[in-house]
């Protein structure tokens, strides 16, 4: 074999794996080769872990460190089941940084985005929708050009948004989506997001009472932990369209929810449920059930450009957020987020998202803002039932 038969890159090997923690409890991993080349990935979170997932993530860099990152399947499955202890959402969030990380890499190798790497595009563009309640939020919808809006229940007081009332308010709640309904019409969607505030009796009453409304779902009604058997209680007794997944990870996460086909929707977190290899997984499971996906929202660029590429991708996949915690690429004001990262802007038309065809994810970390804005732990609101007692957030 001459030199000219060796495949380029074939040496490529890892040679580090740096992380880089920055406001809005969010958090990017690097990954270096001796080529050269590097892969961009996330894995922040809306809690305040982030610094316990990239210790996480430096403490998976020894199984990393020389080996081939093209190899990504192995790699995926060296770094879970290598780690007697796999499972925890903090684990599966630092594993997603590195698995986005990974595709990155062989994106650039390749010379194509990664969503020509996994097959190519199911579709021409991605629908998206906006985020916001009442007429306004409708509004504001239809002038991003989008015929979809997520909205969320008000479970908390008027003038108290930590306390939830004894009993809790379900007539206003049901009345904002029917001001919305009115607003948009019929040729408009509504999504609901519930966060898991609401419990069985409370989701059955709720759903029952806004199906008049047609609502495209209702997410994470009750809470995720322990088994399904709520959550197969209640998708028993409404008709309603129920979504679940931001807060499963892992395909072993989703098996009982596909296979008892307990939702119409699932929506994983391309940066929780184990990154890009694991959620077409996710979503291939869910396909043979007829379950459609919804990627979920993240934090950054980052997460949203890989949602995208398997929005992209994924058949059964309908519809995805573009907002983000940390970053909205479809805001007017300009701040430093916008200089984050190199790359790419999303271009948005019309109520869809389309991405040029530059290689792996389309964006490199700017690490001089990055270094500038350095984390600053972000606690959740501490919510209450009008008793005192905790109530879900």
């Amino acid at each position: 074999m001459t030199h000219e038969d060796v495949p380029m890159y074939s040496g490529i090997r890892i040679t580090g794996v740096d992380t880089f923690l920055v406001e809005g409890n969010c958090c990017f991993v690097k990954i270096r080769t001796n080529e050269g080349i590097t892969g961009l990935g996330e894995g922040s979170i809306s809690d305040n872990k982030v610094g316990t997932i990239a210790q996480c993530v430096k403490d998976l860099e020894g199984h990393l460190i020389g080996k081939n990152p093209t190899d990504i399947e192995l790699l995926w499955q060296g770094l879970f089941r290598w780690n007697r202890w796999h499972v925890g959402v903090l684990f599966t969030t630092a594993l997603s940084a590195i698995d986005i990380a990974l595709w990155d890499i062989l994106g650039k190798i390749a010379g194509l985005p990664i969503y020509k790497l996994l097959g190519g595009a199911a579709r021409d563009k991605v629908r998206i929708y906006a985020g916001g309640g009442g007429k306004a939020g409708v509004q504001r919808a239809r002038a991003m050009g989008c015929n979809a809006v997520k909205t969320g229940p008000p479970v908390t007081k008027v003038g108290d948004p930590l306390t939830v009332p004894m009993p809790w308010d379900l007539k206003r709640a049901v009345a904002q989506i029917e001001e919305m309904r009115i607003e948009g019409g019929d040729d408009f969607d509504i999504l609901i997001d519930a966060h898991g505030r609401l419990t069985p009796t409370m989701a059955l009453e709720y759903c029952n009472a806004v199906e008049p409304y047609r609502p495209f779902w209702v997410e994470e009604p009750i809470q995720v932990e322990g088994s399904n058997d709520a959550l197969e209680w209640l998708s028993d007794r409404t008709a309603v369209p129920l979504c679940m997944g931001e807060r499963n990870f892992t395909k072993w996460g989703f098996q009982d929810i596909i296979a008892k086909r307990l939702v119409s929707y699932l929506n994983p977190d391309i940066v929780h449920c184990g990154g890009i290899s694991e959620f077409k997984k996710i979503a291939a499971m869910a396909e043979a059930q007829y379950i459609q996906v919804s990627p979920h929202i993240t934090y950054s660029r980052v997460g949203v450009a890989a949602e995208i590429h398997m929005g992209l991708n994924c058949p059964n996949s309908v519809i995805q957020e573009m907002a983000s915690y940390a970053d909205d690429p479809t805001r007017e004001k300009t701040d430093w987020r916008d200089d984050l990262f190199y790359g790419h802007r999303f271009q948005v038309e019309d109520g869809f998202v389309t991405l040029p065809d530059t290689p792996g994810l389309g964006l490199e970390l700017n690490e001089e803002v990055a270094r500038a804005h350095p984390y600053k732990p972000q606690l959740r609101e501490e919510l209450r039932y009008e008793d005192g007692s905790v109530e879900d957030n």
